[in-house]
This record gives C-alpha cells, structure tokens and sequence, in this order.
C-alpha cells in the first residue's frame, strides 16, 4: 500500500513537473527542518528547565536573605533592650549603694533595712525608729533617716515612692486619738510621705497605704514579734502609668433667652 501511495505521489509530482530527485531532496530537507526543530525544542525545554531552577534558586536566595535581615532586627532589638535593662540596673544598682551609704549607721544598729527584690527596692524602719507608741509625730531619730531616705529619692524620674505603714495586733485604746489599728497605720504613711515631699521628693511620685495588723511579718505572741510587725516599708517601684491629666476647663454656661 505504501508503495502504492509513493507510486501516486511520484506520478502526481511528475505530472506537477516535479523530479523524484527533487522529492527526495525536499524530504530530506523537511527531515532536517524536523530534526532542527526537535533539537531546538529540546534545547528551549532545557533552559526553561535551568531558569527554573536559577528562580528557584533566586525566591530560595532572597528567603534566605529576609530570614537573615528578621534575625538582625531581632538581634538589634534584643541588644536595645539588653542595653536599657543595663541601665535601668545600673541606676538602681547607683540609688541602692546611695541609699544604703547614707542609712549605714541606721542599717549597722539594726533600725533600717534595705532589700531589693525583683526590681522594687524596699526600704524598712521600725516605728520605734520614727514614732513613739501610739503616736503620729516624728522623732529626731526618724527625720534623721527620713532626710537620707529624701535626699537618694530627690530627682526620681518615672518611678512611684510608696510608704506604707503596719502595726501589730494590740488595739490602740480609747485615748490613742485613733479609731484602729487602720487609722494609725495610714496616718503614720501619710506623716512619712508628707515629711518626704518637704524634704524635696515630687509630690506626684508619692503614695501612702496603710496595712493595719493584717500584714505581720512575725507572730504578735511575743514582744520581739510584735516589735517586727510594727513598722513603715518605703518601696520603690517603676511607675505603671503616667498622672492623670488635668480635666479640660468648664465652658461658661450660655446665657438664657
């Protein structure tokens, strides 16, 4: 059959005046344009291959490039924050060796005690070292240490100074002047926070509390534990927010029609 149609195809290319020559020559020049073309394909197809593994290589390359770049602003934020944490420890290592250098006679006889712990310093004083029993009034001995305790607090910035004053359980009698143990305990904060803002500490960083008897540090079955529970602490902490600002200015009222 297919000589037959080779038969056909060369009696119809005679008939067109075409040679089997120049049949011959034509289908070897198609094979060859066939050829070309395949092997052309072939090379199209391997370099779409090779780009898409260089863009591969390139989107891996720039994934690779934004991981490293995360990485450094992170590693320079952690730096930052390492290097203010530094100073913030740095400035209260400075507060704390000034407060306890000026309190160091205090501390030595055993009336004072300073403490630190996580980030808040606390300063500690017997009442008897400020107050007689049962009294709201400062002695020498107490504004001697209050003025040390002033004079390291005096230019606190974005910290909160707050005293707060306990008792023991031993009721404060009818001519006490106090209701309770929470009148005595609150007044005695608010005398130590009052003497320290004559004394130069800002106002706005002040706070008093008063604890009454419900925060012993020892049992009030005994006078020395009594005598522990009676006491004023001063902590120092970072403040939590900033002073509330000052209420906008009333509008004056409109007048009637």
């Amino acid at each position: 059959m297919r000589r037959t149609l080779i038969a056909v195809s060369l009696a119809a290319l005679a008939g067109c005046g075409v040679s089997k020559d120049e049949f011959a020559a034509q289908q070897r020049d198609a094979e060859q344009f066939r050829q070309k073309y395949q092997g052309e394909s072939e090379k199209t197809a391997a370099l779409e291959q090779k780009l898409g593994g260089v863009e591969k290589q390139l989107a891996d390359a720039k994934q690779q490039l934004a991981a490293r770049d995360a990485k450094i602003a992170e590693l320079e934020a952690s730096s930052t924050k390492l290097q203010q944490e530094k100073g913030a420890l740095e400035a209260k290592s400075a507060q704390y060796e000034q407060l306890t250098a000026s309190l160091q006679g205090q501390i030595a006889s055993g009336q004072v005690e300073i403490s630190e712990l996580r980030g808040k310093m606390t300063v500690k004083l017997k009442d008897k070292v400020l107050f007689a029993s049962g009294s709201t009034a400062l002695g020498k001995e107490g504004r001697g240490a209050l003025d040390a305790v002033a004079q390291a607090f005096a230019n606190l910035k974005g910290k909160n100074v707050v005293v707060a004053g306990y008792t023991d359980d031993v009721p404060t009698g009818s001519k006490s002047g106090f209701k309770d143990n929470w009148d005595l305990s609150a007044a005695r904060a608010v005398t130590v926070v009052r003497y320290l803002q004559s004394k130069g500490v800002a106002p706005a960083i002040l706070g008093a509390m008063g604890f009454s008897e419900y925060r012993p540090l020892a049992g009030n079955d005994s006078v020395e534990g009594r005598s522990q529970n009676r006491r004023i602490e001063i902590a120092l902490t970072a403040a939590d927010e900033p002073a509330p600002a000052p209420a906008p200015a009333a509008e004056p009222a409109a007048a009637a029609h």
